[in-house]
């Protein structure tokens, strides 16, 4: 925790000693507890069950509870309870991203383990859900007079469909302005636009003399937002082992890219045999930690380079060498870096099969000013046309182009005031953030992205093994008095996101 003395002298003072006595305590099993629900995209018995676990929650500490469909509203009023009073808003998600069988530990079982919670969504965003509600009761038994209702909005499909703060806003008044709590401290000025660039093709595989081998399946990732910790290949021969041995003999000669491994598996099949390949990388959050990843559909791409007849997957595995040169768009022709905004982040995401029996090829690609949405699409449309024209090859080009950069100013009112707050609560001056990870505070009006993450640590959202340190959730509880007791209590701001 923070030593007190950085708050002594401040009108927070109270909150945070309420705070370390009596509720920091219910920080880690309260966390723990919302882990187990399996609220990833699709599972609507979780999403329920956690809606229910919320209500009781939220009521039995006291606040003001609706369930507003796809987002649950808990409301921590104004003291005087008076009609008008200003809303500020706090913004998390309740699902997570999915998860694969490479966890040391069942990802949904709230494991605490070395001064750590572990399990999916323990960083993003089930952390920063728990955080607030502590924080909110906190200022509610021991803070000054509030002259603004403290709002938490919970959403339900941030990590997939994104839809829910859309719908709520045909309905509900968005609140004064907005805390997205999923994001970096000390305040998020930059958010990158979030496209995505899908490439598919049914072009046919036949072995040749050189390569009597055909491809058999090509699998690779979990989700777009996921640096891929797994790819596989399985190969098949029609004339016995012995070119499959050989080929296995060069490609265990040759060097992988750092932090990856392989593991093959020969086997004999009837007159022929086939030949599995696996590589394994490592997963991590494709906009916030692109660098902490280890992207192993890029290392089997590398590995396999000139060993696949001709075909529709050499030619995917070909633009995955080409766009995976390095992580920033080099291969595709995107910016160089922005002064402010940094540049563009590539995540070679996914390659699986459809339903139509063609292969497709996902990257997410996090975009600056300089280059997004239709003149990243044209840009994209032309350097692929170009690489197909060269292989002769056939893809059909898709994707998504519709999302924006979001950019503050760091002069603004607001901005400066979360700094303020952010440096009494840790003793620290870190300068505000650029980051390629978009948040609710694209979707909901005079929103922007505060914490919970702090600087200096990799970010673990969308990892296996994703885990939180118990000192940092209480920090961010600190910080997050500190802003409430500022923004919500005494003269409401004024026009907060101007100068």
């Amino acid at each position: 925790m923070i030593p007190s003395l950085l708050w002594a002298a401040q009108p927070a003072a109270p909150v945070h000693d309420h705070y370390d006595r009596r509720l920091a305590p219910r920080m880690v099993p309260l966390l723990s507890e919302v882990i187990r629900f399996p609220t990833v995209a699709g599972n609507t018995r979780a999403w329920t069950d956690q809606k229910t676990w919320l209500q009781t929650l939220a009521t039995g500490l006291g606040f003001e509870v609706r369930d507003a469909g796809k987002v649950m509203e808990v409301d921590l009023p104004a003291t005087d309870g008076r009609a008008g009073a200003p809303v500020l808003g706090l913004l998390v998600h309740g699902d997570v991203q999915p998860v694969d069988d490479h966890w040391s530990i069942p990802p949904f079982s709230g494991t605490v383990k070395d001064g750590q919670v572990l399990g999916r969504g323990a960083a993003d965003d089930k952390g920063p859900m728990i955080q607030a509600l502590l924080a909110m009761k906190a200022l509610k038994e021991a803070g000054p007079v509030r002259s603004s209702t403290i709002r938490l909005l919970v959403g339900s499909d941030e990590e997939s469909t994104n839809t829910d703060i859309t719908d709520y806003l045909k309905a509900n008044r968005p609140p004064d302005f907005s805390l997205v709590l999923d994001s970096a401290f000390p305040v998020v000025v930059g958010e990158k636009a979030w496209n995505a660039l899908t490439l598919a093709t049914q072009r046919p595989t036949a072995p040749t003399a050189d390569r009597p081998w055909a491809v058999a399946a090509l699998e690779a990732g979990l989700a777009t937002s996921i640096v891929p910790d797994r790819a596989v290949i399985r190969l098949a021969s029609e004339i016995g082992t012995d070119p499959l041995a050989a080929l296995q003999e060069r490609l265990e000669a040759r060097p992988l890219a750092p932090g990856c491994r392989a593991a093959f598996g020969l086997a004999p099949e009837g007159a022929g045999a086939s030949l599995t390949i696996t590589v394994q990388g490592k997963a991590a959050h494709g906009g916030v930690n692109l660098e902490g990843g280890r992207n192993a559909l890029v290392a089997l791409a590398r590995l396999l380079d000139g060993e696949l007849p001709p075909g529709g997957a050499d030619d995917l595995l070909a633009f995955v060498r080409q766009a995976g040169r390095d992580l920033y768009g080099t291969g595709l022709g995107l910016p160089e870096s922005d002064p402010l905004w940094g540049r563009c982040a590539v995540n070679v995401a996914t390659l699986k099969p459809e339903p139509d029996g063609s292969l497709k090829l996902t990257l997410n690609i996090r975009a600056t000013p300089r280059c997004y949405g239709p003149a990243l699409e044209a840009h994209l449309r032309q350097v692929v046309s170009e690489f197909a024209a060269a292989r002769h090859a056939t893809f059909s080009f898709g994707g998504f182009f519709g999302d924006m950069p979001l950019g503050f100013d760091p002069q603004s009112r607001l901005v400066k005031r979360l700094m303020a707050d952010y440096a009494r609560a840790t003793g620290r001056v870190d300068q505000p953030a650029i980051s390629g990870g978009g948040t609710y505070a694209k979707r909901m009006p005079h929103a922007i992205a505060f914490g919970m993450w702090f600087p200096g640590r990799p970010y673990p959202g969308h990892d296996v093994d994703e885990q939180v340190p118990i000192e940092d959730l209480h920090r961010g509880v600190h910080v997050l008095i500190e802003t409430l007791t500022d923004l919500a209590c005494g003269e409401p701001l004024k026009e907060p996101f101007k100068p």
